[in-house]
């Protein structure tokens, strides 16, 4: 379970080679949500790119305490799957509850409820 604010984007991350792993900032200044944080966040987003380097950088950034509370995706993806198994960082995948969402919402995430998000 996670309660947090969403940080959501429409456009696919690739986590080896646009988010910190000592910051949790987005660096790639083609992506939109260039310059903000994950940290602590609700993390929305279609889906991963990029090899699978980008699951140990998941793991990277949750080891550095710059990890999103929790991630949210269109579609299952193995590196960002593989990345949140390895560090302990719950994941939704649905389009529908990806399509709810919106930047600067609170939300509470449940994975095990059958209403996995609710708005608070």
């Amino acid at each position: 379970m996670a309660e947090g604010m969403v940080l959501k984007s429409d456009a696919p991350i690739n986590f080896l080679g646009t988010v910190n792993k000592e910051s949790g900032v987005i660096e790639d200044k083609s992506h939109e949500l260039f310059g903000r944080s994950v940290r602590g966040m609700i993390l929305a987003f279609p889906s991963g790119i990029g090899s699978s380097v980008g699951a140990y950088t998941i793991y990277s950034i949750k080891s550095n305490g710059s990890a999103p509370l929790a991630m949210v995706c269109k579609k299952a993806d193995l590196t960002v799957a593989t990345g949140c198994a390895f560090a302990g960082i719950p994941l939704i995948i649905s389009e529908e509850e990806f399509a709810s969402l919106e930047t600067g919402r609170q939300v509470v995430l449940d994975t095990k409820a059958k209403d996995m998000i609710r708005r608070v």
